[in-house]
């Protein structure tokens, strides 16, 4: 039972209606089912219930070859394939203490920069979707297709690359690509600006997310949120920043956090805000790439067959929705012993039963949206 108070004072109880959200419904960003108990618009409760995309990924793991892992990764996140990969690469490396080519180590962080904005347009387009704008969406989608057309000429995919090898990248990037990126970045670095003028300053969209779907730091905290989640409820960390990986202490950028500046800090719109400005700071990254980057090769030298040591690893790096690790443990042999991923999206999920009660419906849609989840990384 559900009970309030009327203007009278006098308790009033109402049963509470089950209603299934998902998982054939495009707001829930992938199969995901969450069960609302709901009185009228408000939300009593909601349970996600996950597990619909499931494929035995990690079980496959221990029956495939180092490399032939890979593929794999690339159907975590498959909206963030390039980070997926890059994370068990560097995995893999750290077992065999691999040397990377420099020339690689440049063309790596290249990649995944423009596969943060690549996932970062996509969440600005569908986030718009679920809030009632369409028109974003087509903005998002013709500046994510120059990405993914210089994605599919490196790797031959326009989604699933299996581009990052242990010890380089599979192929290089050509002066002409170059070139084409730093042309993408100077009509890009005009265009979020536009963008966030014309949803993030819309008073329609601030009234949907501002004081909506708050995460304080305790909850941050208490549920291990990481990345743009993480850093929209105020908290300085980024683990290029914190805990850098590869290359990224050559390079100078911020790390953005959400201020409130238009709600409560921790709100849906402090979550959109950050993943608009990251893409700002994705183009200094790649901008210092390409004035860095000099001749030489991609790969570097990996046995044939790859037999790491017994021993054990654990890697994580940031990826677009938040720290992505890969325990890999080996037992010797040319297959791993086993793979265990810890996912971002996993724990973003699990957050949802707090967030949610005393919501509107609606408010429900915009909080789900704004947290950026996808079900391949969820359910593996």
């Amino acid at each position: 039972m559900f009970e309030f108070v009327n203007e009278a004072s006098e308790p009033i109880k109402s049963d509470l209606m089950t209603v299934n959200m998902g998982p054939q419904h495009p707001a829930t960003h992938g199969v995901l089912r969450v069960e609302i108990q709901t009185d009228s618009e408000v939300v009593a409760r909601a349970t996600p219930h996950i597990g619909y995309l499931h494929r035995c990924m990690e079980k496959h793991c221990e029956h495939l070859d180092y490399r032939g892992v890979i593929p794999f990764t690339d159907r975590l996140d498959y909206l963030a394939a390039m980070n997926m990969e890059w994370t068990y690469v560097l995995a893999v490396e750290k077992m065999l203490k691999t040397e990377v080519p420099i020339r690689a180590e440049y063309v790596r962080v290249i990649i995944g920069e423009l596969q943060r904005i690549a996932s970062h347009l996509m969440f600005f387009g569908t986030y718009a979707i679920d809030l009632g704008a369409f028109t974003p969406f087509l903005y998002a989608f013709q500046d994510r297709e120059n990405i993914l057309r210089i994605f599919e000429e490196v790797s031959g995919a326009r989604l699933l690359y299996n581009y990052i090898w242990v010890g380089g990248v599979w192929n290089d990037l050509t002066d002409d690509h170059l070139v084409r990126i730093e042309n993408f970045l100077e009509t890009f670095e005009e265009s979020i600006k536009k963008y966030h003028k014309l949803v993030g300053e819309n008073q329609i969209f601030i009234s949907r997310t501002a004081h909506v779907g708050v995460i304080s730091k305790d909850q941050v905290y208490d549920y291990g949120l990481t990345g743009p989640v993480l850093r929209g409820s105020g908290i300085d960390w980024d683990l290029r920043k914190n805990r850098p990986y590869s290359i990224y202490d050559k390079f100078e950028f911020d790390v953005i956090k959400g201020e409130g500046l238009k709600g409560q800090l921790g709100d849906c719109w402090d979550r959109y805000y950050v993943r608009m400005m990251e893409m700002h700071e994705s183009i200094k990254i790649i901008r210092q790439a390409l004035a860095g980057i000099e001749a030489g090769p991609v790969m570097g030298k990996v046995p044939k067959i790859i037999k790491p040591a017994k021993g054990e690893v654990y890697m994580r790096t940031e990826c677009p929705r938040g720290e992505l690790g890969i325990h890999l443990v080996s037992d010797g042999t040319k297959v791993p012993y086993r793979l265990k991923v810890k996912s971002s999206c996993f724990t973003h999920v699990s957050a949802l039963g707090e967030m949610a009660p005393g919501m509107l419906i609606a408010d429900l849609v915009a909080s789900i949206g704004s947290i950026d989840i996808v079900l391949g990384e969820v359910d593996r």
